[in-house]
């Protein structure tokens, strides 16, 4: 079998035949392609089932809900050398599914995608918000974080070589299974190729499986977990830049730039909050690491597997600076016989480097708490 194409399909009686019919239509002009058709059906209540068998496909029964569930378990029952996935509601331009093989037959690439953006969007096939805001957004974001050239990362319509996506270890069950692929594909250095193609409105019946808010939020989320490396960094520059800017307000208090009063106390609390924030970010990232093959720089792989002895003194060592912080501040209180202290520049720049050295202990330690559960 050269090509397989698999609908996912959850109650799509209106457009399955419709689909079904755009697609043999396509392929049948290419003389010598022998191509199957997969139904992956994601627990349809109406008749979608018994027309996909009318109309000569196969119908695959998948158990688990979801938008990618449905397609990896179609896409893993299809026996084709190719795999040629697109929604089932009518909306793509299915007349396109011959050139989106020739062109990835051609290229001997590793995905095909029929691009929306780069063609036709009739009036009502897609949301404003989507087509000026979530897909160029993401789409932007993908290549720059992944040194992509695409120009449509939630095109429903793309064709993959299989035993290139067998390697790529895709897992997501909803929407986001878009973006995993793309992703995935990426990272494996993947050929791709994309067609001109299009998009028409559903009918206006049908009630859509798309959430915006959830699925893009989804879809973001999935995209920043693949790239942990961007939070270790941004995260140390926050730190370093913050702890900097405060030794120097510490060292030298206020000074005067371009008539500018800079470094004083608030701006001690604003760098005091950038570095709390800083740590926060560095923390997660050294956690997204224990799930992604991407590898942290030395001293995050030196902090992550840090032996449980040091951690334990490191803990202790932080406590002693608090409670000797807090007993200068109670001593010196009563030496004012409990009035105004005024010392608030020297506990800011004292919190500062005792709190964030605690806050990615304290989140170091959750990374602990999480190795010793993926080992036990």
């Amino acid at each position: 079998m050269e090509l397989s194409f698999v609908f996912p399909c959850l109650n799509e009686a209106r457009t399955l035949a419709a689909c079904i019919g755009a697609v043999k239509a396509a392929l049948q002009q290419e003389p010598n392609l022998q191509f199957e058709i997969v139904v992956a059906d994601n627990g349809s209540s109406d008749e979608s089932r018994s027309i996909a068998l009318a109309c000569g496909a196969r119908v695959v029964p998948v158990a688990q809900r979801g938008y990618g569930a449905a397609l990896r378990a179609g896409i893993e029952a299809a026996e084709g050398r190719l795999v040629m996935f697109a929604d089932a509601d009518g909306t793509y331009l299915y007349e396109h599914a011959l050139e989106l093989y020739r062109a990835t037959a051609k290229a001997d690439a590793d995905m095909g995608i029929a691009s929306r953006m780069r063609g036709r969007i009739e009036p009502g096939a897609m949301p404003m918000l989507h087509r000026r805001l979530g897909t160029p957004v993401l789409t932007t974001l993908i290549n720059w974080l992944f040194a992509g050239a695409l120009s449509d990362c939630n095109s429903g319509f793309r064709c993959l070589r299989k035993s290139a996506y067998q390697q790529w270890g895709i897992r997501a069950s909803g929407m986001e299974f878009a973006s995993e692929l793309l992703i995935k594909a990426l990272k494996h250095q993947a050929r791709t190729v994309e067609i001109v193609s299009g998009l028409r409105p559903a009918p206006v019946e049908r009630t859509p499986h798309l959430r915006t808010w959830r699925d893009g939020m989804r879809h973001l989320l999935f995209i920043l977990s693949e790239r942990p490396r961007l939070f270790e960094v941004s995260g140390l520059l926050l730190i370093v830049l913050s702890s900097l800017l405060q030794a120097m307000a510490g060292l030298r208090g206020e000074v005067q730039l371009a008539g500018a009063s800079l470094l004083g106390l608030h701006s001690q609390v604003l760098l005091f909050l950038g570095g709390l924030v800083g740590a926060q970010i560095y923390g997660l990232s050294a956690a997204m690491f224990l799930q992604r093959s991407e590898s942290p720089r030395r001293l995050t792989r030196s902090l992550i597997e840090m032996d449980e002895g040091s951690l334990f003194g490191l803990l202790l060592l932080l406590l002693a600076g608090m409670t000797a912080v807090i007993g200068w501040l109670v001593w010196h209180w009563i030496q004012k016989d409990f009035s105004g202290l005024q010392q608030e520049s020297t506990l800011l720049l004292s919190l500062h480097f005792l709190v964030l050295p605690a806050l990615i202990t304290m989140n170091l330690l959750g990374v602990h708490v999480l190795r010793k559960g993926q080992q036990s």
